[in-house]
């Protein structure tokens, strides 16, 4: 299973004969050190680098590039050297990036020959500097471990080197460059063209988003070499949040934090591994159905976007059809404003002219100006009506083709629901959809693990559905949305592998929680009163801090036997009512620092009542990502700048899916404790 690192943790290696995989958002040079058992480097000799790439058990790229390759055969270094650094660093004088925080956060992996990847590291924080070390393979006890390191320099090369005690760094390192400067790597890719027949092809490559991740992030499969919309924090409301990208294949714009996943047994090692990552190019995905009449489009076909597995690929193909409506949709209201444009400016020509304001003449001037207008505007609407034809029917396809985790709660493959046995790379949110064309909605997708908490807002936000309830109901219907939110994220987890608690200080959220209390898929029962509040966010605090400690200090395995080191989910009802200020900061401090350790908040709150608060609370909103659970165009697309609507996943009226799959998570938690 693939250990995913963080910045001074380690890992043991089960093979000497390895390959490290680097991708990157711009092009990088490999360097590669060896040191002795006090970290030293003896002299250039024990340095391989693109103007001398190999060592004895270690050889280097002499291109610079985006994806890059180490390969390593421990049994084949010198015995005097225990240590075999990793290096990066970005190129002078290529017209590129001077610093790693210009650019995506490289993402490093550590595999056997047979392509299996054992650890991998993204060297997030980076900011002015332009090499860092990134891994460190060393010696203890005669096996070998990986650390992940991440220490950057801002001086570059010349810096790092003269700090592992090399004499002559800065001469040594410029050459370095000069070698790189004489093989450099493009890494420029041509935009796929349309077909002759207006038809877009995807891009086999999967560009990435910062971050999401819902939304990083990494992303969708694009269309016509489009690059994907970064995603931003969310704005103080009323101003929108944006639209969680996902994550994707490291490369250009990732930058998540890694999260601790439950290895699934209580004292175990912490489990950090991240589902469905990789580092190298997706097979294939499979062709197209061909044409039902020649000249016309294929047929749609679910998974036909690059992918490990259907899963992946149908992720991408949501991911890309959220790209297609995005462009399309953009591309008309573009068109229709250059119509009215048009129309405006020759009209006033029209007036200014003082022959040709009345009579004949004028009047025929502007019935020509609001043809071309009618006829312009025919035009974008035809061509818009193509794109989103051919995208509903794609929608048709794809939606019942969605497993568990990305289809809607009506759909029949919750009928043949079955307690998985691995975490998929994803979850539905709910689904977004833009005015033009209301009823194709595109799946709402986050990548998982979660690297934000949510937020169900419980206010009137100002859609014109929140302000025709009262407050009660909508409160009411808040918190049905956060327990149908923890119901799918418990049923897309293994057994034992995510757990859930629920604070819930007054007891007004009873009827809501009943599919999870009554089902048995709560640790325990929804914590009430002050008393309660605070004995749950103390022993999360606690578990935050001694994981913490444990990753930083690179002991996983020293963790308390009873502590519980699956990802936690803690959902809070009518916050701040029974939090007092302590308990206020302990929220905070799970917002913030509970993620990147697996410990997750889902808030059900109006953010009027904690405004007594003031702007002390401005980073606990903006550090999780607000839904709603009535419809409102709150989601911002900082690609294009549309305003998405979101639609919340309901449960059917009177269906009792959610509690069937909800009883066969608890039975299969207790079968795994027995």
């Amino acid at each position: 299973m693939t250990a995913e690192l963080v910045r001074g943790q380690n890992h043991p290696l089960p093979h000497t004969r390895l390959e490290i995989r680097v991708t990157a958002g711009a092009p990088v040079m490999a360097c590669a050190t060896l040191a002795d058992a006090q970290g030293t480097v003896r002299g250039t000799e024990w340095i391989a680098h693109p103007g001398s790439p190999t060592l004895p058990g270690v050889e280097v790229s002499r291109q610079a590039a985006a994806g890059l390759r180490f390969h390593v055969d421990l049994e084949a270094v010198p015995a005097q050297a225990h240590l075999v650094r990793v290096l990066l660093a970005l190129p002078e004088g290529a017209g590129g990036p001077d610093r790693f925080g210009a650019t995506a956060a490289p993402f490093a992996s550590v595999t056997s020959t047979d392509g299996t990847e054992i650890a991998s590291f993204t060297l997030t924080g980076l900011d002015a500097e332009s090499a860092v070390v990134a891994l460190e393979l060393y010696r203890r006890q005669g096996a070998w471990k990986v650390r992940a390191v991440g220490q950057g320099y801002a001086g570059g090369l010349a810096e790092l080197f003269g700090d592992h005690g090399l004499t002559q760094a800065r001469a040594f390192a410029a050459g370095i460059q000069e070698a790189v400067a004489r093989h450099l790597a493009s890494t420029v890719q041509i935009p796929r063209p349309s077909t002759q027949d207006g038809v877009r092809i995807r891009s086999e490559g999967l560009p990435s988003s910062a971050a999401p991740g819902p939304a990083t992030a990494p992303g969708p499969a694009a269309q016509s070499g489009a690059t994907v919309p970064q995603p931003l924090a969310p704005a103080p409301q009323p101003a929108p949040d944006a639209v969680p990208q996902p994550a994707g294949t490291p490369g250009p714009g990732t930058g998540g934090t890694p999260a601790a996943g439950g290895s699934g047994g209580t004292g175990g090692a912490v489990n950090y591994t991240h589902p469905g990552r990789r580092t190298s190019a997706p097979p294939t995905p499979p062709p197209a159905a061909p044409p039902a009449e020649p000249g016309r489009p294929p047929r749609p076909v679910a998974g036909d976007a690059t992918g490990w597995s259907m899963d992946e690929r149908l992720y991408n193909q949501v991911w890309g059809m959220f790209e297609d409506l995005a462009r399309a949709v953009a591309s008309y209201r573009s068109a229709m404003d250059f119509a009215e444009s048009r129309m405006d400016q020759e009209l006033d020509r029209v007036l200014s002219d003082p022959r040709s304001r009345i009579g004949g003449a004028g009047d025929a001037a502007r019935e020509a100006a609001r043809a071309k207008h009618d006829q312009l505007a025919a035009q974008a609407r035809e061509v818009l009506d193509r794109d989103l034809a051919q995208l509903v029917a794609e929608s048709e396809v794809v939606e019942p083709a969605l497993p568990a985790a990305y289809a809607r709660w009506d759909n029949p493959v919750w009928h043949a629901y079955r307690v998985p046995m691995e975490i998929p790379m994803a979850l539905r949110l709910g689904d977004v959809h833009l005015p033009e064309r209301a009823d194709l909605r595109i799946p709402m997708l986050v990548r998982l693990p979660l690297e934000r908490g949510l937020w169900v807002d419980s206010g009137r936000s100002g859609s014109e559905a929140a302000l025709m309830m009262d407050e009660a109901q909508l409160r009411g219907l808040a918190m049905d949305t956060a327990v149908a939110h923890a119901g799918r994220l418990l049923a897309v987890y293994p057994p034992g592998e995510f757990t859930v608690h629920v604070i819930d200080p007054a007891g007004s959220a009873t009827r809501s929680l009943a599919p999870l209390t009554a089902s048995g898929a709560l640790a325990a029962p929804p914590a009430a009163g002050a008393a309660g509040v605070a004995s749950v966010l103390g022993k999360l605090t606690q578990r935050v801090d001694l994981v913490q400690m444990a990753v930083r200090g690179g002991a996983a395995e020293s963790l308390p036997p009873g502590l519980d080191t699956a990802e936690q989910l803690l959902i809070v009802n009518d916050f701040p009512h029974g939090f007092d200020d302590r308990a206020v900061t302990q929220l905070r401090y799970l917002a913030d620092e509970g993620p990147a350790v697996g410990v997750h908040l889902l808030m059900v709150a109006d953010r009027e009542d904690a405004s007594a608060y003031g702007p002390v609370l401005d980073p606990l909103w903006r550090s999780l990502l607000r839904i709603t659970p009535v419809p409102d165009d709150h989601l911002a697309d900082p690609w294009v700048g549309h305003a998405w609507t979101y639609e919340p996943p309901a449960v059917p009226p009177g269906s009792r899916v959610l509690f069937q799959v909800l009883e066969q998570v608890a039975a299969a938690r207790r079968s795994w404790r027995r």
